[in-house]
């Protein structure tokens, strides 16, 4: 299966989420392929403490493999080669986690014919090898996501599961920019429609991610006064409202990953030595993340709304 990581705006949390998703589907013995798609400011390397992987991205990422720079793109085995420390004791059962760079300094690009024709070769094999591949988009309506529909809107890929995430934070801008990429005139839905997708099943592949979700009750805002309290309260209904008029309301969130100090100003994996041995995550996080893992692949959470 493919999955297609998206955010109208960066900081969303799309690609530090995205990474922590792939080494919880890899944790359950799943074999997961990361693509970062994210040409010109690439961060999964950062997010998987690989230093590898930015020489390898210099030479041999995926912006380079597109463009017929290079016979084949780098692949770096996450789990031999990252400098985190708890990553390297790899867990018993565990699946493969492999991943695909992207280029430093590459930056964005229209695709043509040989692009695409390579973008879809790609993805095909790495679908027959991979049980998840996770695809993390450029930010914005970026030349990156328009090949990402072109590509799955191939005759070849009609039998390969794709899915898309849209990630967005937990504030007014977010919510109506992340409506508007999905189901604006100019977003996923119309421009997947313009190139052959099925409107409604294009629609049904797409559930959105709250990133940065602010909880009043809390441990972390315990300190907050009793009218902070309650103005946090009626912003979170007041955004609530918004996201229900705008159609991206709860029944097509797929999950909400708390306020988190640890994603927000580290943009790391959150192990479970960060939250059971040194405490600096909250459970609250690493639990949004696993369940919100599983649902990448549960039916009953992608059923039509």
């Amino acid at each position: 299966m493919l999955i297609f990581g998206a955010s109208d705006k960066g900081g969303a949390g799309r690609s530090v989420t995205s990474a922590n998703l792939a080494y919880h589907r890899a944790l359950s013995g799943d074999d997961v392929c990361y693509l970062d798609f994210d040409f010109g400011s690439p961060t999964a390397s950062a997010v998987f403490d690989l230093p590898e992987a930015l020489r390898a991205s210099e030479e041999r990422g995926l912006h380079a493999y597109l463009k017929r720079e290079v016979g084949e793109p780098a692949r770096i085995d996450i789990w031999d080669e990252t400098e985190h420390r708890v990553l390297r004791e790899r867990p018993p059962g565990s699946g493969r986690l492999v991943l695909m760079p992207g280029d430093v300094g590459g930056g964005d690009f229209a695709p043509t014919g040989d692009d695409l024709r390579r973008c879809v070769d790609l993805l095909l094999k790495l679908h027959h090898e991979f049980d998840l591949v996770v695809v993390d988009l450029r930010a914005g309506r970026s030349y990156a996501v328009d090949m990402a529909l072109e590509a799955t809107a191939q005759p070849e890929m009609s039998a390969v599961p794709a899915r898309w995430l849209v990630f967005h934070r937990w504030t007014r801008q977010h919510v109506t920019a992340a409506a508007s990429l999905a189901f604006g005139s100019r977003g996923i839905v119309a421009a997947g429609a313009a190139r052959g997708h099925d409107e409604d099943a294009l629609r049904g592949a797409i559930r959105f991610v709250r990133s940065a979700v602010a909880d009043p009750e809390s441990p972390l805002w315990s300190q907050v006064s009793p009218a902070q309290s309650v103005w946090m309260l009626s912003c979170g209904h007041d955004l609530e409202r918004l996201a229900a008029e705008l159609g991206i309301g709860h029944r097509r969130v797929l999950g909400s990953v708390p306020f988190e100090p640890v994603l927000q100003w580290r943009e790391q994996l959150i192990t479970d030595e960060d939250v059971l041995v040194t405490r600096i995550a909250g459970t609250e996080s690493w639990q949004a993340l696993k369940a919100l893992a599983g649902r990448l692949t549960d039916d009953r959470c992608w059923e039509e709304t």
